[in-house]
C-alpha cells in the first residue's frame, strides 16, 4: 500500500510539472522542442485522414440508412457486440401492403392483378436492397470503422506519449539550464549539473525512441489509404450492381404492366378484364326488327371489325349513337379515327328512298 501512494504521489507530481511546462509554453514563458518537419507532416495528414474518415463514414451510414433511430439501434447492438435483428426494408414492407390490398379488392380484379405483380417486384427491389446493404457494411463501413477504432487509437496513444516525453525533455532542458545558472553563481555543485545533465541525456534517449514509433506509426497512413481504395472500389461495384439489378427489376415491371396493357385491349379478352373502346350502355336510339348487327369475332391478329347495318329500315330521323372509350387511329379510307370519348352518330336515310349500308370500324369491338 505504501508503494502504491508513493507512486501516486510521484505520477501526480509528475503530472503536476507537465501541466506547469505547457502553461508556460503557451504563454511563450519556456521553450519548446519542435519536433521534425517530416515527422509534423505526417502528423498533419493522419488528423486529416483522420477527421475525414470519421465524415465519410457518418454519411455513407446516413446514406444506407436515413432513419436516425435505426442508427441508433445499430449503434447500440454494436456496442453491446450482439446480432442486430433483420429488418424488413421499405420496399419490402410495400409489396406486403400491395398483397394484402389485393387480397381484399380480390385478386382476380384488374387492379388485384396488378397489385400482385407491382408487389412482387416490390420484393424483389427490397431482397437486392438487402444484399446491398450487407455487402456495402462488410467491404466499406467495416474497414473504416476498424481504422478509427483501432489504428487511430493506437496512433493516438503513442502521440500522447510523445507529447509526454517532449514535455519530460523539454523540463530537464528547463532544470539543466537554471543549474547552469546556480554553478556560475557557486550556488551549486558540480554533482547536481551533472545530474541535471544525465536526466536530459535519458529524456533526450526517451523522446527519440518514443519518436521514432510515433513516425513508423504514421508512415502506415499510406497503406491505410491503400486499403481504403480498395474498400471505395467495391462500395462502388456494390452501388453499380444494385442499381443495375433495381433497373433490370423496373424494366421486367414495365413489360409486365405494358403485357396486362395489351391483354386488357385485346380482342380475344372478356368483358370484365378488357372493357369494349365503345359502351354498349351509350347506344341510344330507336332499333330497327330488321337491323342485323354481327357479332365481332375473336382473332389474335387484332384485325379491325366491321358493324354493318345492311338493308336497315331506319326512319328518316332515325339515329344510332356509341361513345368511344379509348383512341383508335385509321389504316386506311375505309376506317374511321376515334378520339376517347367521342361520340359517334349514324345518320340512316329514309327506307322509301333506298338502301344505304352504313360501315363502321373499329378495333376490339363488341355489340
Amino acid at each position: 500500500m505504501d508503494f502504491n501512494v508513493k507512486k501516486l504521489a510521484s505520477d501526480a507530481g509528475v503530472f503536476f510539472t507537465r501541466a506547469v511546462q505547457f502553461t508556460e509554453e503557451k504563454l511563450g514563458q519556456a521553450e519548446k522542442t519542435e519536433l521534425d518537419p517530416h515527422l509534423e507532416n505526417l502528423i498533419t495528414r493522419a488528423d486529416s485522414t483522420k477527421n475525414w474518415t470519421e465524415k465519410i463514414l457518418k454519411q455513407t451510414e446516413v446514406l444506407l440508412q436515413p432513419n436516425p433511430s435505426a442508427r441508433i439501434e445499430e449503434f447500440i447492438y454494436d456496442k453491446l457486440d450482439k446480432k442486430l435483428p433483420s429488418r424488413t426494408t421499405n420496399a419490402e414492407l410495400l409489396g406486403q401492403y400491395m398483397l394484402d390490398a389485393a387480397i381484399e379488392f380480390g385478386s382476380d380484379t384488374p387492379y388485384g392483378k396488378t397489385l400482385i405483380t407491382v408487389a412482387e417486384y416490390q420484393k424483389r427491389l427490397g431482397g437486392a436492397e438487402r444484399e446491398f446493404l450487407h455487402t456495402s457494411a462488410v467491404t466499406f463501413l467495416s474497414p473504416l470503422r476498424n481504422f478509427l477504432e483501432g489504428d487511430w487509437r493506437t496512433i493516438s496513444k503513442e502521440r500522447r506519449l510523445l507529447e509526454n516525453r517532449r514535455l519530460d525533455l523539454d523540463i530537464c532542458k528547463a532544470r539543466l539550464k537554471k543549474a547552469k545558472l546556480a554553478e556560475a553563481k557557486a550556488a551549486l555543485l558540480s554533482e547536481e549539473v551533472d545530474k541535471a545533465e544525465h536526466e536530459l541525456r535519458v529524456a533526450q534517449t526517451e523522446f527519440d525512441r518514443q519518436a521514432e514509433v510515433t513516425r513508423l506509426l504514421l508512415e502506415g497512413i499510406s497503406s491505410t489509404h491503400l486499403n481504403h481504395l480498395r474498400c471505395l472500389q467495391d462500395f462502388a461495384e456494390a452501388q453499380a450492381t444494385y442499381y443495375a439489378q433495381c433497373h433490370h427489376y423496373m424494366q421486367d415491371l414495365q413489360r409486365e404492366l405494358n403485357r396486362c396493357a395489351n391483354a386488357v385491349s385485346a380482342p380475344h379478352s372478356s368483358a370484365s378484364v378488357c372493357p369494349n373502346p365503345v359502351s354498349p350502355a351509350f347506344l341510344s336510339g330507336p332499333a330497327s326488327s330488321g337491323a342485323a348487327v354481327p357479332a365481332a369475332s375473336s382473332s389474335s391478329s387484332q384485325k379491325p371489325v366491321t358493324l354493318a347495318m345492311e338493308q336497315s329500315q331506319l326512319p328518316v330521323t332515325g339515329a344510332r349513337k356509341a361513345r368511344v372509350l379509348y383512341d383508335y387511329d385509321a389504316h386506311d379510307t375505309s376506317e374511321l379515327s376515334l378520339l376517347a370519348d367521342e361520340v359517334q352518330q349514324s345518320q340512316a336515310e329514309s327506307p322509301h328512298t333506298h338502301t344505304h349500308t352504313h360501315t363502321l370500324h373499329f378495333t376490339s369491338l363488341h355489340l
